[in-house]
Order: structure tokens, then sequence, then C-alpha cells
């Protein structure tokens, strides 16, 4: 009977045990979970930027508001400076000869008449001289002194670059949207110049290589800018259409694979993640991610994921 009644009671001590046991490992893992929600609330507090007046400043970043706009659907098209045919001389020896004097040479700037060199004719003996034809700028030069030349001998060849010619390929998509007459941007690229022009020529014919037909346009060229060969694009606005929000591209950054924008709130800048609709060379309507009214970061959004990424590699250190 004893025997029965300690069994009994050594029973009921283990039952208790293991009840604090589990009780213990529950409280635990709630306060494990806890902990967890707490580090979770803490990342989300770590993404907000915080910047002064005179860092925005110092860092160029512009704020906007969110709002309705226009945007301009537009069709892109690849492209060559080239020099129109007519502002191009090649200068030729009339009789063939010795090359007594060379007055220009590569990248001089001429006048129409000035004499480009000075040649001893073999049949006559007698000097003459070489004149340019056009105003413009010595491009190639092939006489140099005391060479003899025969008398068909290409000698210079002088390029009026005040005006060139921006020539576009004209997909077949894109026929139906390309007219004569339409405006048109033309870019070459970051940190170069942009400017606006006019379609003035669509050839009749397509190129059978390339397939396409090319888009004229003639630009001018006072300071050099443009120079022959060099690879452009051109912008033509298609349609436009209205849209409730509209931002530029200078405004979306790509963090963790989604694309955000930073929008201002009272504890800072926060990277808040957007759905875009269409888009053109400047800017993207806003689907979803930012409402009317907001504001957010316009101009400088690497900027400021610069300084997020930053924050979160020093908070990495810190632990």
């Amino acid at each position: 009977m004893k025997f029965i009644l300690y069994k009994t009671t050594v029973s009921l001590i283990l039952i208790l045990i293991t009840l604090s046991s589990c009780g213990q490992n529950q409280k635990k893992t709630a306060d494990d979970h806890e902990g967890e929600k707490m580090e979770e609330g803490h990342d989300v507090h770590n993404e907000v930027v915080q910047l002064s007046e005179a860092e925005l400043k110092e860092f160029g970043i512009i704020l906007a508001t969110a709002g309705p706009g226009k945007l301009e659907t537009e069709v892109s098209l690849p492209g060559e400076i080239i020099i129109p045919p007519d502002n191009i001389a090649h200068i030729h020896a009339r009789f063939a000869g010795i090359v007594k004097k060379v007055y220009k040479h590569i990248g001089d700037k001429i006048k129409k008449g000035d004499v480009l060199a000075v040649l001893e004719s073999n049949e006559s003996l007698a000097d003459y001289q070489i004149k340019s034809m056009i105003d413009g700028t010595l491009i190639e030069k092939h006489f140099s002194l005391g060479e003899v030349v025969e008398g068909t001998s290409h000698g210079f060849v002088v390029a009026d670059l005040s005006q060139v010619w921006a020539i576009l390929k004209l997909y077949q998509k894109d026929l139906p949207y390309v007219k004569a007459g339409q405006k048109v941007i033309i870019s070459a690229g970051q940190g170069m110049a942009e400017t606006t022009a006019v379609i003035n020529y669509i050839s009749p014919m397509i190129d059978e290589e390339t397939p396409t037909a090319a888009a004229r346009v003639v630009l001018k060229n006072p300071n050099g800018l443009w120079k022959p060969g060099l690879f452009i694009n051109g912008s033509i606005t298609t349609s436009e259409s209205h849209v409730k929000i509209i931002v530029p591209k200078t405004s979306l950054a790509t963090i963790d694979g989604k694309t955000v924008v930073f929008v201002k709130d009272e504890d800072g800048f926060e990277p808040r993640a957007i759905i875009s609709g269409r888009t053109n060379r400047l800017n993207v309507e806003i689907l979803d991610g930012l409402n009317v009214g907001e504001q957010y970061v316009s101009k400088g959004a690497f900027t400021l994921k610069a300084e997020l990424q930053k924050g979160e590699m020093s908070e990495g250190h810190g632990h």
C-alpha cells in the first residue's frame, strides 16, 4: 500500500515538472516571437532616409507633388549625322606637277577663294594655285610639300559644317506614325546636347538591306556640336494621353528587385514600391503605390538609395 502511494506521488511530481517545463517553453516561444516582431519592426523603421534641408540642397535632390499630367507616346528612331552633299567640295589638281607650297591644314577654317596650295605644272613649268570653292573646314589633305601629283589627284576636301543632316532609320512598323513636318527631338546620349527640329523629307523607297526608309532632319550646327558620323536618336511624339499620376524617370530606383519611389512623410523619405504603367523617354505613369498630393523625390532617387544602403551597412557592422 505504501509502495503504491509512493509511486503515485512520484508520478504526480513528474507531471508537475513536465507541465512547468511546457509552460516555460511556451513562454520562451512567445517571447521569441515577440522579439522577431520587434526585429521586423526595426527593419521597417530603418527603411527611412532622414535628410536635412541643407543636405537636400547639397545633394541636388528635388521634391515634387504627385498629380496628373500628359503622357506622350513616342517613336524612337536610330540615326546618324552626315554632311549634306552640297556642303562638301573635293578639290583636285588641274595639271600634273610638283607641290611647291601648302597653305592650309586639316581643321583650318576656309573661305571661298582661299589658296590651299601652289603647284608647278609639268607641262608649262608655271606655277598655279589650287583654291577652295566653298566656305567651310578643311577635313582632308592629300598634298605634301614636294610631292609629285597627277592631274586628277585628289588634293583637299572642304566641308561646310554650319548645317548638317540627321538621317533617321524609319522601320516598317513606324511608317504609319511618322510624317514629314512632324517635330523630332534629336539626342546623342547622356551628357550630349539635344535639339528640336522638323522632319523635312521621308524617302519614298525602302532600303533592301536594312530594310528601312530614311527620314531627313536638317540641323543648324553653328558651334560644331553635331559632328558627321555621330550616332543619334530621334524621338517623335505620335499620341498624347492624360494619366492620373505621372512622374519623371529620375524619381525611380530599384531596391531588392522592386521599383520604388521615395515618398516624404513625417519620419523622412520612405522607399515605396510602385506599379508603373505606360512610359516614354522621360516620364512614367504610376498605377499604384503613390497617391495624388503626396510629396516625392522627383530627382535624386539614386542618392537616397545610396544613403539607405549606407545606413544598412552601418547597422550591420554595429551588430
